[in-house]
């Protein structure tokens, strides 16, 4: 077995994960997961490709929008599509996700308008996603802090009867995403606890890009990630994060074991970011091109389509639709973007709390008030005075 070019997290092979479709795009048998994608017709797996595709097309564009000065800040999900698809095609329709700030493509599979997305990243709103909607929380930008969040939402679905009810319209699982530099945080670990011990309806998903900005994993851990689970009492498994149908397998498998009552899962997806951290990292300052080079090979988007096309499941029609909507989507996100208007001033005060705050009320009649004083734009430099009553030095947000 062929060793993995890898400098970040110990030496691997491929027999340590989970692997279902190699980087050739040969299918290889698994005696656990191989039934779990058994249902998976032509159909369902061209879905996929497709779903990769659209969503590294995006990831394309938002990029290009960030260096042309039209986001502030992008985080690109380059090669870690498989992670990402896969895992999100395994959700049911009443599951919930809380992800990070890279999920763009779970955010695809939950229908999440990706041009959405955007509006975070040009500092017009904080997610302009409705999350009820989707079962998809908006992006955390703090790093590890959504995990608690998520086992605090799956204590409470367990506690409203949602898991083991043997109804699979009912039952609920939670799924987190993380990346290998969060399991460095304090919240992960403490999210890991509460699950274990209320047993709650939880997959931990850790997207193991083999960096933390421009930390390797080895500075982070002496053993696979995917065993710092087994101190806390939460199962484990390693998976080819570039393989869509081990991804997908893998996922479903612990989604079924949260949802009858089984407990949390903390799945490893190894993979490897292929881009930068955010567009505003250089990778080049501490990552060889060869290791790039080898990664690019087994590109999880190049690996599904080897398959389809061995298989001849991709054909002339298919292609040319594809084409077609990689085309209209880069058009859609380019107009949507640049006609995107910053938020009025006062809408700072909206959704701080959910009921009336005579504070608030206000602190918003103050500000409606100096911004009226002003005939003109007030001039560079201006500094409004406090509002009445305002303690010295208290700045009222």
């Amino acid at each position: 077995m062929k060793e993995h070019r890898v400098s970040t997290s110990g030496p691997t092979t491929d027999a340590d994960l989970v692997q279902l479709l190699t980087p050739a795009g040969e299918l290889v048998e698994h005696p656990d997961y191989t039934p779990r994608i058994a249902h998976l017709d032509a159909a369902a797996l061209r879905g996929m490709y497709r779903d990769m595709v659209l969503v590294r097309a995006f990831d394309d564009e938002a990029t290009s929008l960030q260096r042309q000065g039209e986001l502030g800040l992008w985080a690109q999900s380059l090669g870690q599509e498989a992670a990402q698809v896969g895992s999100g095609r395994a959700l049911a329709t009443q599951d919930y996700v809380f992800p990070s700030y890279r999920e763009h493509g779970v955010a695809h599979t939950r229908g999440v308008d990706l041009a959405q997305i955007l509006t975070l990243f040009r500092g017009v709103d904080q997610g302009g996603w409705d999350s009820e909607e989707h079962r998809f929380a908006l992006y955390t930008l703090v790093i590890g802090s959504h995990t608690l969040h998520a086992t605090g939402y799956a204590m409470g679905v367990q506690r409203d009867g949602l898991v083991g009810t043997g109804d699979p319209d009912r039952d609920t699982a939670v799924v987190t995403y993380f990346g290998d530099g969060a399991t460095s945080q304090g919240d992960v670990s403490e999210a890991l606890v509460f699950a274990a011990v209320n047993n709650a309806p939880l997959v931990l998903f850790c997207q193991n890009n083999q960096w933390a900005i421009s930390e390797p994993t080895t500075r982070q851990t002496r053993v696979p990630l995917a065993r710092r689970g087994e101190g806390f009492g939460v199962p484990g498994v390693r998976v080819d994060g570039n393989d869509v149908l081990a991804s997908y397998a893998v996922t479903a498998e612990a989604l079924e074991r949260a949802r009858s009552g089984g407990g949390p899962t903390l799945i490893e997806a190894f993979t490897y970011r292929m881009g930068a951290h955010t567009t505003s990292d250089d990778p080049t300052r501490y990552r060889s091109a060869e290791d790039d080079e080898y990664w690019r090979r087994r590109d999880p988007i190049d690996r599904l389509r080897r398959y389809l096309e061995s298989a001849g499941e991709l054909d002339d029609e298919f292609r040319a639709e594809l084409d077609a909507d990689v085309a209209a989507l880069g058009q859609r996100i380019r107009t949507t973007v640049r006609a995107m208007e910053p938020p009025a001033p006062a809408s700072m005060f909206d959704h701080v709390y959910g009921s009336p705050h005579a504070t608030l009320d206000a602190e918003r009649a103050w500000f409606a008030d100096y911004e009226a004083s002003f005939v003109d734009a007030p001039p560079q430099g201006a500094v409004a005075p406090a509002p009445a009553g305002a303690a010295a030095g208290e700045v009222a947000l």
